[in-house]
């Protein structure tokens, strides 16, 4: 299994349309090589390089997504993709562009292919969906980007 984007390559710069200093919308992403016994598909987008004055476990989660049909193949620019949303760090039930406070920071978006439907009641955060997926993934597929904001360079 595969996901990319065409908006960046893999440990490439996501452009700031995507981040809160442009539009905040989510980037195209297109899945490839999907199981063919997979029953649905789990999205996960984090920034694991958050400093700790924000967040103690150095996390942030910007977007989830489960439940979503396994023959999903592209998530368009600025959409709403089929699933069910759950809820990020900040409280919000959609996509949630890179904002990084301090330096360059890592976003990875991760794809699971899992041999069920998890059915969680809309607006599961990361934890209860990673938990529900134990012993369901078949395979997982991940794409990384980086950001940094002009105002976080410092001459």
């Amino acid at each position: 299994m595969k996901l990319s984007s065409s908006a960046f390559k893999n440990e490439g710069r996501i452009p700031s349309v995507y981040t809160c200093d442009g539009k905040d919308i989510n980037p195209p992403l297109e899945i490839y090589d999907v199981p063919p016994e997979t029953r649905s598909l789990v999205l996960i987008m984090d920034d694991p390089d958050v400093p700790t004055f924000v967040r103690p476990d150095h996390m942030w989660v910007h977007w989830v997504i489960y439940d979503m049909p396994p023959d999903t193949r592209l998530l368009k620019e600025n959409s709403k993709p089929p699933g069910t949303q759950g809820t990020g760090t900040g409280g919000k039930e959609h996509y949630e562009g890179p904002c990084p406070p301090d330096r360059e920071h890592r976003y990875f978006f991760k794809l699971y292919a899992l041999k069920s439907v998890l059915k969680l009641k809309p607006g599961a955060t990361k934890e209860k969906v990673e938990a529900a997926m134990q012993g369901l993934i078949l395979q997982k597929a991940e794409l990384m980007g980086r950001y940094i904001r002009r105002s976080s360079v410092h001459a």
